[in-house]
């Protein structure tokens, strides 16, 4: 595999999102578009680090119940994301359920829309990787540390958005991220010595 560029997508802003939870929210199918566009190809890298394969299949059942919803939502463009994570990650365990495999990460494709937010080592050094080798090694992550990874830096929640998610407090998302970073980080640097 040559060196590929890791994605980037520039994040819609917050009030624009939210504004567009609001317009589809009152039935307008072009505010719903925006909606999907925006965060599908994260919920989609969420989920493929969490199912798989499957992700495509999750990643429907995930926006039913989102359609089905949306007139219930009450919050902003970053409640949506987490809204919308939460319901992909219970999707994704009842799928896990049906087919009877714990939880697992798994290499997500190299289309996925991947935005990098956090400034730090690891983030920088996951930018000068491929796409590809870049979610292999979130995959070998711990469980808890893969699944903060990609809700903080692929689905793009805070803290706070991404443990109501895990049903955890935000301080263990932000360590279990930390870790998880810092444990890509040293993987980085060992690999570059070689």
């Amino acid at each position: 595999m040559g060196k590929a560029e890791v994605r980037r997508r520039d994040r819609m802003g917050e009030e624009q999102l939210g504004d567009a939870v609001q317009r589809a929210r009152a039935g307008d199918e072009t505010a719903f578009g925006v909606l999907y566009r925006e965060v599908h190809p994260m919920l989609l890298g969420y989920l493929h680090g969490l199912v798989g394969d499957d992700a495509e299949d999750v990643a429907s059942e995930t926006w039913h119940d989102v359609v089905r919803d949306l007139r219930g939502f009450r919050g902003d463009g970053q409640a949506f994301r987490g809204w919308a994570a939460t319901i992909a990650r219970h999707r994704a365990l009842d799928h896990l359920r049906r087919i009877k495999a714990r939880p697992r990460t798994g290499p997500l494709e190299e289309r996925t829309a991947e935005p990098m937010t956090l400034e730090d080592a690891g983030g920088t050094a996951l930018e000068n990787l491929s796409t590809r080798r870049a979610l292999d090694l979130i995959a070998a992550l711990p469980q808890d540390q893969a699944e903060a990874v990609l809700l903080r830096v692929v689905v793009g929640l805070n803290a706070p958005a991404a443990a109501k998610v895990l049903g955890k407090r935000p301080g263990a998302v932000r360590t279990a991220a930390h870790r998880g970073l810092k444990r890509l980080a040293e993987r980085l640097d060992g690999a570059m010595e070689k």
